[in-house]
């Protein structure tokens, strides 16, 4: 298990390459927001990483977060949360109270629970579109061809205030090309938020014209689990 000092360091090193990717996009965004994925991490090793400060985390899954964020977020009330991985129907209530960002709305069901949600609790997390770049058959997210017609849905049908898109390339391809459809897409949109890049991509990803990007195991070490 990786040392709170690694993971600290780890972080530091992380910063510094996203600001040289920075110096060297063509187009300036703004600077670069870094989502911390904690997914599979304690909160004894999200605490020094916080402690350095990161204010942005991201996690997969609605009941994982639940078992650990309430009390951190207790203790450091100002930390931003984001769901990053898919969710299911049965879960939006939930979602709706935790995150700050949900960045997987992917299908009509899904934004018409969340938008339920919102209605009811009267709290509102920032929206993403998943768009699936790759058209990959195993993964979540809206085909790009209807990416501008579903992300005109949720404004305009379910009062949804879409801020950005996220992708995920598919495993071993450039992810220029995506990183490239996805800006493309957000601009057609009228969007200005852009969440893409991980671990192995971050530094292009912010390039291409990323404004966040997530990234787990370079800060937290290998996981055991996904």
């Amino acid at each position: 298990m990786m040392t709170s000092d690694e993971s600290v360091g780890r972080l530091t090193a992380v910063l510094g390459k996203i600001a040289a990717a920075e110096e060297v996009r063509e187009a300036d965004v703004g600077p670069v927001t870094l989502v911390a994925v904690s997914k599979t991490f304690d909160a004894d090793a999200i605490r020094p990483v916080i402690a350095a400060g990161c204010r942005v985390f991201g996690e997969n899954k609605v009941q994982e977060a639940q078992e650990k964020w309430p009390a951190l977020k207790a203790e450091y009330p100002d930390v931003e949360l984001r769901l990053l991985g898919p969710l299911q129907s049965n879960k939006a209530r939930d979602a709706v109270a935790l995150f700050d960002v949900i960045e997987s709305v992917d299908r009509e069901k899904i934004a018409s629970e969340i938008a339920k949600e919102i209605a009811r609790q009267g709290r509102a997390p920032r929206l993403y579109v998943q768009v699936n770049t790759g058209r990959e058959p195993q993964k979540a997210g809206i085909d790009p061809d209807e990416a501008i017609a579903f992300v005109e849905h949720c404004r305009k049908d379910l009062g949804l205030a879409i801020e950005g898109l996220m992708c995920i390339p598919p495993a071993g391809e450039d992810p220029a090309p995506h990183f490239e459809l996805l800006t493309a897409l957000a601009d057609d949109a009228g969007l200005d938020r852009r969440s893409m890049g991980m671990s192995g991509d971050y530094e292009k990803a912010v390039i291409h014209g990323a404004t966040s990007v997530r990234v787990g195991s370079a800060i937290f070490g290998s996981r055991t689990y996904a």
